[in-house]
């Protein structure tokens, strides 16, 4: 929160029609449904890896710059409970945009249902945070201020959802260049998706054509490899019933 309230952050929205990719999502089982967590993780990744505003970030060392990255980090925001409280913490997945959808989902699962401190992101988090205030705010102003660092321990950009609570959040803060977040997603597929930019990093010319571009990954990338997945599961099964035949 120290950090996040001085970025100059300004949001756009756009109302989004993902029908194609829900019904892509509605021909998987229920067991092997993919989350919309992942599914907007991985077109984020891959809207990311063709617009590098997106990778870049607002740095101070060794002077005030904008510093641009090869691939992404992504930071999700995930509820847990810790000692009888429920906490916000937060996981790494570097190159989301290179990882399938079925390896994006096992990492988002592990990190909600493993416990606390068996997750790496998670026990530095709270080891972090017994630190002094002094020491804790001089060490976090230099990791988002050293570029090289900078993804390593925060992240490119940060996936924070309510929308499976009903909510959705309009002003979330965050000290990375943009926030993704999505409300509730209808039963013909509409859904309104914001980003939150760095108006240091870019302006919102960029974000509405990034927004445009998303939906178009959504409803044919994205789309196109959960219905492979469907297809991987029906070819084995078939291939199984010749063989007991």
């Amino acid at each position: 929160m120290r950090f996040s309230i001085g970025v100059p952050r300004v949001t756009v929205q756009r109302q989004m029609n993902i029908g194609p990719l829900l019904d892509a999502r509605t021909t998987q089982t229920q067991a092997m449904r993919p989350s919309w967590t992942v599914l907007f993780l991985k077109g984020y990744a891959l809207l990311a890896s063709e617009i590098p505003e997106l990778r870049r970030a607002y740095v101070k060392l060794p002077r005030a710059q904008l510093y641009e990255y090869p691939e992404s980090v992504a930071s999700i925001a995930h509820e847990r409970e810790y000692e009888g409280e429920r906490v916000v913490l937060l996981s790494l997945i570097k190159r989301p945009e290179k990882r399938s959808i079925v390896e994006l989902e096992a990492l988002t699962m592990a990190a909600r249902s493993r416990p606390v401190l068996e997750v790496k992101e998670f026990r530095r988090m709270l080891k972090f945070a017994r630190l002094p205030g002094p020491l804790r705010w001089l060490m976090m102003w230099l990791g988002l201020n050293i570029g090289r660092q900078r993804p390593r321990f925060f992240g490119t950009f940060q996936l924070s959802v309510y929308s499976g609570l009903g909510a959705e959040s309009l002003n979330p803060l965050t000290p990375l260049t943009t926030l993704l977040n999505y409300g509730t997603i209808s039963n013909n597929g509409a859904v309104t998706v914001r980003i939150h930019y760095d108006h240091r990093v870019m302006d919102g010319a960029n974000v509405a054509r990034a927004l445009e571009r998303f939906e178009e990954i959504l409803n044919n990338d994205v789309a196109f490899e959960v219905k492979s997945l469907a297809q991987s599961q029906v070819v084995p099964s078939a291939a199984a019933l010749g063989t007991a035949r």
